[in-house]
């Protein structure tokens, strides 16, 4: 039964980690771009997911329909903005620009909302009910699961069915042949950067019942995020799910069987093997597939 418990629920954690992951992994795909700021976007959806809900009292999970649009309008304008101009640049250009890019976020959230940790409690936050009769499950951590699978289907939907989703897989595999088509690759990369946006603020309103919300929280996950991008195959999509869920079965398995110190200990070496002997991932794509 503690074998099922920690399966459990690290699966409706790796999830969440997953959504965040797809994100990063969107954008390396379509852009060849190594978001550093990815981290940041997390920590901001956290604190929009808490203030609609303290000011406008709406749930943190109906609050996506405001966060989602939100989130997608601002890393749209990040990238027409700041991360166009760099993308034809070396890629230590890039990374030192989002890098940049994500201190100003975390400094500035520092300055507005200090560094004392808040907390979001619903009214359901410590629920849970058993299955299995000793197997408890988390209500916040399988609502945030059951919306991550919606999520990640209707991308799955859009990025193969849609004319943009196949645009933005097209530029993802060759972006000079995919100009020479007629498609707009500048607009194109515009959209991948706040796809990418959108899912890493909706993992933090997802996960901000369950955790510390502060300026710095994204950090932890920024490093979580890039592992389970090359443990899946950077640019694959299916390999950020397939890594997501598998990072946070890791993480829940070391907690149970080791300790609770040494599970990031644990997914650092993994990630550190997966560099070692299989540095294209285990899916080794790229791009939205």
């Amino acid at each position: 039964m503690l074998f099922l418990q920690s399966l459990i629920s690290g699966l409706l954690t790796g999830g969440v980690y997953a959504l965040a992951g797809i994100g990063m992994s969107l954008v390396f795909g379509v852009m060849n771009v190594s978001n550093f700021a990815h981290g940041d976007l997390m920590m901001l959806g956290m604190y929009m997911a808490y203030f609609v809900f303290t000011l406008l009292h709406i749930d943190p999970y109906i609050s996506l329909v405001l966060v989602m649009p939100a989130a997608f309008v601002f890393g749209y304008g990040l990238e027409k903005m700041f991360i166009n101009r760099v993308i034809h640049h070396p890629h230590q250009n890039q990374i030192l620009l989002t890098i940049g890019l994500g201190l100003i976020m975390s400094n500035t959230a520092l300055l507005a909302f200090t560094s004392d940790p808040r907390i979001l409690t619903t009214s359901y936050s410590s629920s849970s009910f058993n299955i299995l009769r000793d197997v408890s499950v988390s209500v916040p951590l399988l609502l945030s699961f059951m919306i991550t699978c919606v999520i990640t289907a209707t991308l799955y939907l859009f990025l193969g069915k849609s004319r943009t989703g196949m645009a933005l897989r097209a530029t993802s595999q060759n972006r000079e042949a995919a100009q020479l088509m007629g498609i707009n690759v500048s607009r194109m990369s515009a959209i991948a950067f706040g796809i990418g946006t959108a899912l890493a603020a909706t993992a933090g309103a997802l996960i901000a019942p369950t955790y510390y919300i502060h300026p710095l929280a994204g950090h932890s996950f920024l490093l979580k995020s890039f592992t389970i991008c090359v443990l899946g195959g950077l640019g694959s999509v299916v390999g950020a799910t397939v890594g997501g869920l598998i990072i946070g079965v890791i993480e829940a398995m070391s907690s149970t069987y080791i300790s609770t110190d040494w599970k990031d200990v644990v997914v650092f070496v993994l990630f550190l093997a997966v560099l070692l002997f299989r540095p294209q991932g285990l899916f080794g794509k790229k791009g939205g597939q």
